[in-house]
């Protein structure tokens, strides 16, 4: 059979993620994996054990659609003790990891035609979704080294589009305006996280040009400054237009288990529901029943694990830096980021991350992949620091023998 033209220009014109990419030149030359993010230490005891007792005492056929009532009620219960939510079982459906979340919304919100504000660098996974839904991705970069939400951006995104079409002179121009605007706060893969102010500015924006947010909150939990997390959906008039989504992968470091959520309120509630039931339908029961004891947890038996990425941040930072290279500021994530430039390197990032893989044996991730069009900047990768201490020492003594080879 002749494919040629039949598949979707969306799949047909991808390349591979950088992630895969990656971590295969990682496997192919025996490199340690700095490039995708997942921890390599042992998750909480207690969810472990949560999953073997479900698989033998709980059900393991199909839960609701929506997710067990059980572990929706502890998404619940979590966010009002961690951050201050008043939810309702009803508003959370749980997924197949966050990236089905994602998925779901902007298919059940996205339709041809319309467009979504993004922020840069995001996930890579944002852009080619909003493309399969026939979406128009409208970029706002974010810069180095603080990546912060510029207002000005932002609002010329929203003004502008509405004469595009006046413009091109079609008859009876409608108005164009966007209709969807994502937001990831902590910010992969910067690790930084957006100030009050800057989240208040995005509300009042959403709420003024009457945006549907889709939040991809998944990090927000993993976080380094002592300051809690703060959703979009606790602004002012943003319960009703903000898809709130989270990840027991990266709560608890658990990111094979693919256990996430969506959260909304009224009519958005209804619609995410709908375009989950058509994606994977329901995630494995017994890691459900696992995740709901894990959410129930005190406090201080996630703080440990927490404590542990936070040293882990510590030691490859200082590493890097004794070694020669400049860090940009992290209060969030598993990943630090490195600024080639300022370094004093001379490659590109794809260039850096391709020929320490090869040559130095530590693989990370060009930042510029992350990026879409022409104003991604290509001096800056990044570094996934939840590995063991000899792991992040080792891989800081071989970036720094690789950078002596540049420098020296």
């Amino acid at each position: 059979m002749k494919t040629a033209g039949r598949i979707h220009p969306v799949y047909a014109e991808m390349e591979r993620t950088v992630f895969d990419r990656m971590s295969a030149l990682a496997r192919e030359h025996g490199a340690i994996n700095l490039g995708q993010g997942f921890p390599d230490g042992p998750p909480p005891p207690a969810l472990i054990e949560a999953a073997s007792r479900a698989l033998h005492e709980k059900s393991n056929q199909y839960p609701p659609g929506a997710g067990l009532i059980e572990l929706r009620e502890a998404i619940c219960g979590y966010y009002a003790r961690r951050q201050g939510l008043e939810l309702a079982p009803e508003q959370v459906t749980v997924t197949s990891g966050a990236t089905e979340a994602l998925a779901a919304a902007i298919f059940a919100f996205v339709k041809p035609g319309d467009e979504v504000i993004l922020f840069q660098p995001a996930y890579d996974a944002y852009a080619p979704l909003v493309r399969r839904a026939g979406g128009i991705a409208i970029s706002i970069p974010l810069s180095p080294p603080h990546f912060r939400y510029p207002a000005e951006a932002l609002d010329a995104a929203l003004q502008e589009r509405s004469t595009l079409l006046a413009r091109s002179g079609l008859p009876d121009p409608a108005p164009v305006k966007p209709r969807v605007l994502m937001l990831n706060d902590p910010l992969n893969p910067a690790g930084t996280v957006a100030s009050h102010a800057e989240l208040a500015m995005i509300a009042k924006a959403c709420v003024e040009h009457d945006l549907i947010a889709i939040c991809d909150e998944v990090w927000e939990d993993v976080r380094f400054d002592g300051v809690p997390h703060r959703s979009l959906m606790s602004f002012p008039g943003m319960a009703e237009r903000t898809v709130k989504i989270g990840s027991a992968g990266k709560i608890f470091g658990l990111t094979g288990w693919k256990v996430g959520w969506m959260i909304a309120a009224g009519h958005l509630a209804t619609a995410i529901s709908r375009a989950h039931q058509f994606l994977t339908y329901a995630t494995a029961v017994p890691l459900q029943w696992a995740v709901a004891e894990g959410l129930s947890l005190p406090d201080a038996v996630l703080d440990e694990q927490r404590n542990g990425w936070a040293e882990a941040r510590a030691r490859l930072k200082a590493g890097l830096t004794q070694a020669g290279f400049v860090v940009l500021p992290n209060a969030a994530t598993w990943f630090l980021t490195v600024d080639l430039v300022a370094s004093g390197i001379a490659l590109s990032d794809r260039e850096f991350s391709e020929r320490t893989v090869i040559e130095a044996g530590v693989a990370s991730v060009p930042v510029a992949a992350l990026y879409q069009g022409e104003e991604a900047p290509e001096h800056l990768v990044r570094f996934c620091f939840t590995k063991p201490t000899e792991v992040l020492d080792e891989a800081v003594a071989r970036l720094a023998r690789f950078r002596e080879t540049l420098t020296g």
